[in-house]
Order: C-alpha cells, then sequence, then structure tokens
C-alpha cells in the first residue's frame, strides 16, 4: 500500500496518500457535528425500517408518499444507518467514503492518461475545490453521484484506449447507478463519453457505433430500472410519487426533474420550483406538505395528520441541525435564471476558482494536438474532458441551480483540465518559443479571476487574499524574467513553485475554512466560506 508500484516515481504513492488524508480530515472534520438533511433524512428513517418504503423511497413510515426522488439515492444512507443507526453522522459517513473514493479514482484516471504529476494535481485540485469539500461532508445524494460519474470516465478510458466492449459497459453501468442518485444530471456527461468514444477508440467505424449502441442499451437499462420499479407496481400497492401530479415516476424524473428545469412541461409533472419561484412539490395533492420541499418544512409547519406525519417531531423532520442556521438566506442568494450565474457570487466561489486554467488547457490542447493521430490519448482526453465541461456549463447557465451541490459534477473535468494545464504550459515555458508565454498568460489570469471572485466576499480572510495574490504577482515577475533575461534555473523552477501555490491557493482557503463549523455549509446547501449557509 505505502510503496508506488512497478513505472512509477517512488513518491508517486506517498504522494497520493497524503492528499487521500486532506480529503479525509477536510470531508470528516464536523461528522460528529453534522446537521441531518431536511426530509431526505426522514427518507432514510423510513426506508431502514420497511422494504416496501425501502424499495419505493417513501418518507413517511407508513409508505404513502415518495420525495421528488428516486429510492436508489438515499441507499448508501440507509445501509450506512443499517451498521451504525440512525444519527446524523452515520447519514453523512457514506458521503465522506464516495469523496475520498472519487479522489482516489480521479489520480488514477489522469495518471493513465497525462502521467503521474497531473494525477496528483488533480487530485488535489479536485480534493481542494470548496463545493466538493463541503458536499462530501453532509448527506446529500450529489456525493455519490460524483463518484460514478469518476468511475464512468475510469471504466470510458480503459474502454477508449483499447476498444474494449466490456469496460465501455461499465461506464454505462456507473452512469446509470449515477441516475439513481441524481436522475438526468447523471446523463449530462454522456456526450463527453459518446464523442469521445467515437473519435477516439482505436477501431472501424462501424465497430465504435455497435460498441456505443450496445452500451447506450445498457446505460438505459440501469438507469430506467427503478423507474420501470414504480411503473410496473399498481399504484394501490405503493406510495404516491411526489413531483408529479398523477403518481407517474416518469413525469416526475423526466418532468419535474428534467425538462422542467429547462421551461418545458411534460404531461404529469408538477410545476418546477427552478422555473416558477416556489417550492416544489412534495406530497400527494391535497396534502398540507403537497408543495413543500427540503428546507421549507420547519418545526410548527407540519401537524398531527398531515401526510402521515402525525408521529412525527420536529426533530424527526430533518431539522436537527445546529439551530443557528438561517436556511431563508441560503434560498435568498440562489439566482435561478442568470447566464452568468457561474462566474460570481455563491456558485462562483464553490466551483469557478480555476475557470481561466482549465478554458486555456481546453484551448491549447486542441490546438496544440491538432494534427496528432486520431487514436492519440492525450488529444482524445482533452477532448472527452472538455465536451463534460462545456456541456455540463451549459446546462448549468440555462437551468435553475436551486442547490450550489449541483455545481460539483464540474470538478472532475475542471481537475483534470487544471492539472494537465499546469504541467503543459511548465513543459512549454521551459521549450522556449511563442508558446513559452502560455504560463505567464495562465497565471496572470488565475490571479486577476481570483481577486474578482474574492471580491464578492471582501471580509472573509483579506490577509489569505491579499497573501495569494502577492504569491501570483511574485511568481509572474519570475516567470517573465525568466523568458526575457538569462536567470537561474532554480529561481524559474521556484517560480513555478510560487505560482501554482497562487493558483490554487483561494480555492484551497474556500476549501480549509469547511473545519470551521460556521463556513462548512449544511445539508441543504453545500458550500464553504462566507458563502455557506451556516455562515
Amino acid at each position: 500500500m505505502w510503496r508506488s508500484p512497478a513505472g512509477q516515481p517512488k513518491w508517486a504513492r506517498p504522494a497520493l496518500l497524503g492528499i487521500a488524508f486532506v480529503a479525509v480530515v477536510l470531508y470528516s472534520w464536523n461528522l460528529s457535528r453534522v446537521d441531518y438533511a431536511p426530509l431526505y433524512s426522514d427518507a432514510v428513517k423510513s426506508m431502514a425500517g420497511s422494504w416496501q418504503a425501502f424499495w419505493f423511497g417513501a418518507v413517511d413510515a407508513e409508505a404513502t408518499y415518495t420525495l421528488d426522488k428516486l429510492a436508489g439515492s438515499f441507499v448508501p444512507q440507509v445501509l450506512s444507518a443499517k451498521v451504525f443507526g440512525y444519527h446524523a453522522w452515520s447519514l453523512a459517513l457514506p458521503q465522506v467514503i464516495e469523496g475520498v473514493v472519487s479522489v482516489l479514482v480521479m489520480y488514477r484516471v489522469v495518471r493513465r492518461w497525462a502521467g503521474v504529476a497531473p494525477g496528483l494535481l488533480a487530485a488535489g485540485i479536485f480534493t481542494l475545490t470548496p463545493v466538493a469539500a463541503s458536499m462530501f461532508g453532509h448527506s446529500m445524494p450529489d456525493g455519490m453521484l460524483v463518484m460514478c460519474l469518476v468511475l464512468a470516465v475510469d471504466a470510458y478510458q480503459r474502454a477508449v484506449l483499447e476498444a474494449r466492449l466490456r469496460s465501455l459497459l461499465w461506464a454505462g453501468v456507473w452512469v446509470g447507478i449515477g441516475f439513481q442518485a441524481k436522475m438526468v444530471q447523471a446523463w449530462m456527461i454522456l456526450p463527453a463519453l459518446v464523442i469521445g468514444y467515437l473519435l477516439t477508440a482505436p477501431t472501424e467505424l462501424r465497430t465504435r457505433l455497435r460498441h456505443l449502441g450496445i452500451a447506450g442499451v445498457v446505460t438505459l437499462a440501469v438507469s430506467l430500472s427503478w423507474v420501470a420499479l414504480y411503473t410496473a407496481t399498481p399504484a394501490s400497492a405503493r406510495p404516491y410519487i411526489s413531483g408529479s401530479t398523477n403518481n407517474s415516476a416518469v413525469a416526475m424524473v423526466f418532468g419535474y426533474n428534467g425538462f422542467g428545469r429547462l421551461g418545458i412541461d411534460l404531461p404529469g409533472a408538477a410545476p418546477n420550483a427552478g422555473r416558477s419561484g416556489g417550492p416544489p412539490a412534495l406530497g400527494a395533492p391535497g396534502s398540507d406538505v403537497s408543495q413543500a420541499g427540503p428546507g421549507d418544512v420547519g418545526p410548527g409547519d407540519v401537524g398531527p395528520g398531515d401526510a402521515g406525519l402525525a408521529d412525527v417531531g420536529p426533530g424527526d423532520i430533518g431539522m436537527g441541525g445546529p439551530p443557528d442556521v438561517d436556511r431563508s438566506k441560503v434560498a435568498s442568494r440562489v439566482d435561478p435564471l442568470g447566464w452568468t450565474k457561474l462566474f460570481d457570487g455563491h456558485l462562483g466561489v464553490a466551483i469557478a476558482w480555476l475557470f481561466p486554467l482549465a478554458l486555456l488547457a481546453l484551448g491549447c490542447g486542441l490546438w496544440w494536438w491538432r494534427r496528432a493521430e486520431r487514436t492519440d490519448p492525450v488529444r482524445g482526453g482533452v477532448l472527452m474532458w472538455g465536451v463534460w465541461l462545456v456541456t455540463s456549463g451549459f446546462v448549468f447557465s440555462a437551468t435553475a441551480v436551486e442547490h450550489t451541490a449541483y455545481v460539483a459534477s464540474l470538478a472532475p473535468a475542471i481537475s483534470a483540465l487544471s492539472a494537465l494545464g499546469i504541467v503543459m504550459f511548465w513543459r512549454a515555458y521551459r521549450q522556449g518559443g511563442t508558446q513559452a508565454w502560455v504560463l505567464p498568460a495562465a497565471v496572470a489570469a488565475e490571479v486577476a479571476w481570483s481577486a474578482w471572485l474574492w471580491s464578492a466576499y471582501p471580509d472573509f480572510l483579506p490577509w489569505a487574499k491579499w497573501s495569494a495574490l502577492a504569491l501570483g504577482v511574485v511568481a509572474l515577475v519570475v516567470l517573465v524574467l525568466g523568458r526575457l533575461v538569462k536567470t537561474s534555473p532554480t529561481l524559474v523552477t521556484a517560480g513555478l513553485a510560487i505560482a501554482v501555490v497562487a493558483v490554487l491557493a483561494a480555492p484551497a482557503a474556500y476549501a480549509v475554512s469547511v473545519l470551521d463549523l460556521d463556513y462548512s455549509g449544511n445539508s441543504f446547501d453545500a458550500n464553504a466560506g462566507p458563502a455557506s449557509g451556516s455562515a
């Protein structure tokens, strides 16, 4: 376990374990003080105590209605509650494990694609992504989604390198399992996998199309398995399906949680909160909580006889978290409509710190490898990660982002492209020529962008902000001088090290802030720093 395998530097495995240790600390630091996820924790309690509730994800003990989620999204928490008992920390523990697994697999994927140094950088960047640092420490299904997407890319990568159908099928299985966690959001990765395999796999076009067709059938079958269970079971033998007006799982998944977020109405889908501004649907029509959503039900809002919750008290409704959490502040910060929502405010500091570096790496990678062979793995990887980033970014920009944790699915693509960019630009800098100036340009862009994002919260750790800016300026001066005059190689290498620290300082400061409970977010809104729901 402690030694690097053959073909890797001796320091690679210890460095990876060190990064994994940092992830464990960040994600589990507040485990003993974590809050219950509003309403989601009630579904876990019901599912842990009743097989009927388990299969259908019922939120009440009588299994009369579900949340607007598939039951699969709560399975890891149910299993943990069965083993360790029903506690807030036992419901959050699976997400900690999912986060550490994601970090380790990120290293394996990027190392296989671009080398050891980019692999370690990608794992470290992923670990220090603010939204990930908060999300993996709370009981929310987004952690399961992100892990499944990373595992899907791991399987896809083995498939695309050798045109292996079996590995491609496993990628489809992981996407399907991710669908159980967050439904249609898991399919946002499919364009990247399809385009990457179609353009890069080392086999003839007919075989590539056949492999994609078979894998598509597997993906669809695994994805819709739980929907098929709901649909095939008579309505009288299962709970009412929230998020729909006609007790339909299809309407809930593809209407309320799918096209409804784009403003497209499907028959049977309940009105969507992100578009209309109202709360999401919960229970059966006519019940007092039929239009309530996570965080919308608090002590005093539910009384005896309300949708089968007669024996449920305030502490059982998922409101057992810190009493000073003002969830109205979380909702008031959400901008469900703006196309620039990812580039500023609470979503910006959650995920967008490395956008300039990642986009520059994407553009340069595609251009510098434009004449490479069709099957070139580096170009294929840049293409796949780039399509993932652009597709997900476009969807999030066009739709409502009601919970910050949604954007965590951008983290793997940003981490991989940023890690490649750092190493790629450094090698270009060492070789000289026009391309050598891309590294200083990337550092300058990141320093300016970090200053812009941090300006939304000027009173948060001002010493860290100015230190990061100072480091960035020093690194930029050293790198520019290194191209204009003859400079010591040691000094230039030090300039690179300072540049990496300066680029990662801002997201790291926000991520590390989760160690303070006041900046750790909560199970309703995963974010770090002053933008968190617990600040």
